[in-house]
């Protein structure tokens, strides 16, 4: 159920944050006139791995993605539809802090008034079922959010 709960939140945040981008920003985007300084020259990715890494840059910048839910979010059908392969390359080649993401991710969950236990939270951020962080990126985000 928190999971599912999560996973609407999450969604309803990507159509609210995407709904307000910049028609004009997304073009010049489109075509290869905004580098982002992270990705490094991108003049040697295909337009695949350059979209999966400006999609995989609006989800971090909206909400806490674990490595495996970002590349899932963008690979899934359900998400984005990019080939697993270029949303492996997108998370690759962006520069991320995974603990940051982890307690950005425990914040929301907090947020939502479910009561989570310390152990509870952990479990949630690091099974595959839920956000799948690593355990010490759970862990982590645990201690910074006090629990």
């Amino acid at each position: 159920m928190k999971q599912l709960l999560a996973t609407a939140l999450v969604a309803a945040a990507a159509a609210a944050a995407l709904s307000a981008c910049n028609v004009d920003d997304i073009s010049n985007a489109a075509a290869g006139s905004h580098k982002n300084p992270a990705m490094g020259d991108t003049d040697n990715y295909t337009v695949a791995q350059q979209n999966a890494i400006q999609s995989a840059q609006g989800y971090l910048d909206m909400s806490g993605f674990s490595r495996a839910g970002l590349i899932q979010q963008l690979s899934s059908k359900a998400g984005e539809g990019f080939r697993k392969t270029d949303a492996m390359f997108a998370v690759n080649h962006i520069k991320v802090d995974w603990n940051k993401e982890a307690v950005e991710s425990a914040k929301q969950y907090l947020k939502m008034g479910t009561g989570f236990s310390r152990a509870g939270l952990i479990d949630q951020l690091s099974s595959k079922a839920g956000e799948g962080f690593t355990a010490s990126q759970a862990t982590y985000a645990a201690n910074r959010v006090g629990l």
